[in-house]
């Protein structure tokens, strides 16, 4: 038995500063191990109380009469180590450290929690600043959270780690209330040790547990948490979590778009996409997805039936799947037939979705019958039924009808309460029915399962290449010119160009490059040069040469630095501009795919892909990008225009991110923006770009 395994489900617990008092904190875990019918041995330690709750009280943990699995630690942040080290030399798997005053408070805190750590050898901590652990599944309680004094909590397949305390005992108590069943539920916090990754690999193989959810502040070892979200999507068990701070900006890069496009939490959403995890998007949504998962059903497609005895009800959760992307078609005809055959001769609409069956709240053979028939249905993926007042009186009535017909198909079948009636609520989740009192908590729960069903798009190994030499090109930020250099030596395709510094070198590279061309100034120090008056469009040869100077004033008069160096470009015209960029975070490296131009951050129409461990990223991962912008249509001959050539652009993303993977923390930013997709067949081009190197 490991550690974690010991911690989980310990023979002995030791309790280091328990008081006698079961209202002081304290007092509590004796209470509660007590009142949960913990099996095991438990061994309060206070050195001035003899007895606690009929328990004989030992002065110090030298004194028990045998190793405790698991040290419960109620003293302060100031003495708490004192008792880790205790419970280390005696050999204890682990300790949970409830004080807080640790690194949440500062250097002086995080002094503290140096210590504790020192203090605990081999030993595994839970916290420090937790407020413990709960083993439901087999009634172990291992906390002071004021939410266990609750007599009785449901046991069930959901598994639940939050790094926050108070959200722990907030899941437990509404989880208990709505009748939805948990098997453990552990609170990591300050995380000085065990994290999130430990128990989501230990919930991986816990055969009590079928679907994972998490309340995340911020994901400290994104290694381990790839690792283990993967053995649990292996097991065959959904990961779905909530990560609070999706408001922040996020980092913001120094001088490119990129950083502000993409951002902390834009970087959560691509890793849990990569990872397959479902994230909540409110706080009830962590546990009204996970209630619908572990009823253990597929949803096939987005074909919802609605069965109601309420017509107002019936809409109001057809019109949030249908913001939810879900069609609520009518009944096909043999199905309409089977309907009205229920119900001969009332005015019940049976021939539309919803689909209202007026005294199925009263008859339940009547409600059995419509969900029969809707189960069989070709039309359908998935079934809301709605309960209406009706069901006030007797929930029982109704939650057996449909618990009856459940066994008839593996399609989802959901309720939707629409009286305030928490009693409804319980028994329909009890009965095996996910039951909601929102609509947009039906959409959410349907999302859920659609996504559970969507293969993770993560890889394990990444595309590779030769090593290029970027030895030729110096630190900080690149010109233009040196930019672009830099990405077709990975071999991005760029612009023809020539490098000038006098009107009439710039008139001779008009003539080489041929039609219209665009003038630049060259500068490491200006980066967003359209905003100094450094670009000109649709120039001559004819026209370049007094353009040049003008520029050049104005720069002077914007900047108060006269440009020495233009770049003149070719115009490219006829294709869609996007933007190609990397942010790199706590999280890794992530690529970036956007609409592109001066307008990249107002439309903000962007995806993201985090790089592998290894290497960059293939072409189905680049091609997924493409068509994952709004904008595809554009790309894919919108309205009659030309298609434009995607393969090309799968090839400019990969390129673009072997780059970024070979230099890794050399490089500090990088980006394309234009990078114009030509028709098909006329590849891509990069028409302006930014690279800052570290030293």
């Amino acid at each position: 038995m490991d550690a974690i395994e010991r911690l989980i489900r310990p023979r002995s617990v030791a309790i280091i500063g328990a008081s006698a008092d079961p209202s002081k904190t304290s007092g509590r875990p004796v209470a509660y191990l007590r009142k949960h019918r913990f099996a095991g041995a438990i061994y309060p330690v206070n050195p001035k109380v003899a007895e606690i709750g009929g328990l004989k009280c030992y002065p110090d943990v030298a004194s028990l009469p045998d190793v405790p699995d698991v040290g419960i630690v109620l003293l302060g942040a100031e003495r708490a180590h004192i008792a880790v080290r205790e419970l280390s030399e005696r050999g204890a798997a682990a300790a949970i450290v409830l004080a807080s005053g640790f690194t949440e408070t500062g250097m002086e805190g995080a002094a503290r929690q140096t210590q504790l750590m020192q203090a605990a050898g081999s030993m595994r901590i839970l916290g420090p600043n937790t407020i413990g652990l709960v083993n439901l599944t087999d009634n172990i309680v291992l906390s002071a959270s004021g939410a266990l004094a609750m007599d009785h909590f449901a046991a069930g397949p959901i598994g639940v780690i939050s790094q926050s305390g108070g959200i722990l005992g907030s899941l437990l108590s509404r989880a208990a209330a709505r009748g939805v069943g948990l098997s453990k539920l552990a609170s990591t916090s300050n995380e000085a040790d065990l994290e999130l990754a430990d128990f989501i690999d230990y919930l991986a193989g816990d055969s009590a547990t079928d679907v994972i959810a998490l309340y995340i502040e911020a994901i400290r070892n994104p290694a381990r948490f790839r690792e283990a979200v993967l053995k649990a999507r292996r097991a065959g068990k959904p990961v779905v979590a909530f990560k609070i701070g999706r408001s922040e900006a996020g980092a913001q890069a120094a001088v490119s778009h990129t950083g502000a496009l993409a951002g902390s939490d834009r970087m959560y959403d691509a890793l849990f996409r990569q990872l397959g995890v479902i994230r909540a998007r409110t706080f009830e949504d962590l546990l009204d997805i996970p209630a619908a998962l572990a009823a253990g059903r597929e949803l096939a497609g987005r074909r919802v039936a609605i069965l109601t005895s309420t017509g107002g009800a019936g809409t109001i959760v057809s019109d949030s799947l249908g913001v939810a992307g879900f069609a609520t078609p009518a009944p096909d005809a043999e199905t309409a037939a089977q309907l009205r055959s229920l119900q001969s001769g009332s005015h019940a609409n049976l021939d539309r979705n919803p689909i209202d069956v007026t005294l199925a709240g009263l008859q339940p053979d009547l409600l059995r019958g419509a969900i029969r028939i809707l189960l069989a249905s070709p039309s359908y993926d998935a079934l809301v039924v709605i309960a209406g007042s009706s069901a006030v009186g007797s929930p029982g009535l109704m939650a057996d009808a449909i618990h009856d017909c459940l066994p008839l198909s593996d399609k989802p079948v959901i309720a939707y309460v629409s009286p305030h009636a928490p009693e409804v609520v319980s028994v329909l989740t009890r009965r095996g029915v996910p039951a909601y009192t929102s609509a947009e908590s039906c959409a959410a729960a349907l999302d859920g399962l659609l996504r559970a069903g969507m293969p993770e798009q993560v890889q394990t190994s990444g595309s590779s290449s030769t090593t290029v030499d970027i030895g030729d090109f110096p630190a900080g930020s690149l010109d233009e010119a040196q930019a672009k250099a830099l990405f077709a030596r990975f071999g991005v395709p760029v612009a023809a160009e020539r490098v000038v510094a006098t009107a009439d070198e710039a008139e001779r590279a008009a003539r080489d490059l041929g039609g219209q061309v665009v003038l630049k100034i060259l500068s490491r120090e200006i980066a967003h040069k359209s905003d100094v008056g450094g670009v000109a469009v649709n120039l001559t040869a004819e026209t370049i040469g007094g353009r040049l100077t003008a520029m050049a004033d104005d720069v002077t008069a914007g900047t108060g630095t006269r440009p020495d160096r233009f770049l003149v470009q070719e115009m490219i015209s006829g294709g869609v501009e996007l933007i190609l960029g990397m942010h790199r975070d706590s999280l890794g490296t992530a690529i970036l795919l956007g609409m592109g131009g001066v307008a990249a951050e107002l439309f903000k129409d962007t995806t993201m892909r985090l790089l592998p461990l290894d290497g960059g990223l293939s072409l189905s991962d680049a091609n997924a990008m493409a068509r994952d912008l709004v904008t595809w249509p554009l790309l894919d001959g919108f309205r009659g225009r030309p298609k434009c050539d995607v393969e090309a652009l799968a090839e400019a993303v990969v390129a673009f991110s072997r780059m970024v993977a070979q230099l890794g923390d050399r490089l500090s930013e990088a980006e394309i923006n234009p990078v114009f997709v030509l028709p098909a067949g006329r590849g891509v081009k990069a028409a302006d770009g930014l690279v800052v190197l570290n030293v």
